[in-house]
């Protein structure tokens, strides 16, 4: 082993997080500052010296489009005769909040998650906070390592030990249901509403955008008006934390 992955190990001061690490990841850290940042929840962010906030926020968006492009080009060559509503659809069963959560609680990221107990509440941690460190990881690896080991390590040690495709593909998850029924609890007004389409786009394509008390959470795009719904209100739930 390297002298240096020697000292992060067994002689930094960050050993410990170095070693917890290693055992969840399966490798040691380049750039330890990266993952600590990683699980640093906003309630607990950093005030820096130009007056911003460091918390995982910034990784989290990075992860968030580094996975995605990894789980597309997975069900791209896994499917090679789907059109493209499946394989979005497909990709969302994988990459939304709550498989992601599942997966960081599973993997044993919420033992490493700093955040405020006092001012975030349990349904947030459980709703959202997981699968967010879970894109700041992903972030931070890619940040650390480069896009080629990111894509190697979400396949080896995420998708092929945690993630069935094939069950996923015979998992329906009604997305438009969870949304009214959460929205009726709250006290909320929702309804889907049809946007024109764009100069150039296709008269045939629909797309829809879920409203929650007059706000629009998420929009949706496909071929088939109940597609282009289903996708709104998964986008929607999403952005709710539902």
């Amino acid at each position: 082993m390297p002298i240096l992955k020697l000292y992060k190990l067994y002689l930094s001061p960050e050993k410990e997080f170095v070693k917890k690490l290693k055992n969840i990841l399966g490798f040691v850290p380049g750039n330890v500052t990266l993952y600590k940042m990683a699980f640093r929840h906003r309630s607990v962010a950093k005030v820096l010296k130009n007056g911003s906030r460091s918390s995982n926020e910034r990784l989290e968006f990075l992860g968030d489009a580094v996975l995605g492009s990894v789980i597309a080009e997975l069900l791209f060559k896994h499917y090679p005769y789907k059109e493209e509503g499946f394989l979005t659809e497909m990709r969302s069963k994988i990459v939304n909040r709550a498989n992601l959560n599942q997966l960081a609680k599973k993997i044993g990221f919420d033992k490493l998650i700093q955040f405020d107990q006092r001012s975030v509440s349990i349904q947030t941690k459980h709703n959202s906070m997981l699968g967010d460190a879970f894109e700041a990881i992903v972030g931070a690896i890619y940040m650390d390592k480069g896009y080629n080991f990111t894509k190697e390590f979400l396949l080896r040690r995420i998708v092929k030990p945690h993630i069935d495709i094939h069950t996923l593909e015979l998992t329906e998850t009604n997305f438009k249901s969870k949304l009214i029924e959460w929205c009726q609890r709250h006290g909320k007004d929702v309804t889907f509403e049809l946007v024109q389409n764009g100069e150039g786009e296709s008269a045939k394509l629909f797309t829809i955008s879920a409203i929650v008390d007059g706000e629009k959470h998420g929009t949706g795009r496909d071929y088939n008006k109940k597609n282009a719904e289903k996708l709104a209100a998964e986008k929607a739930c999403e952005a709710l934390s539902i």
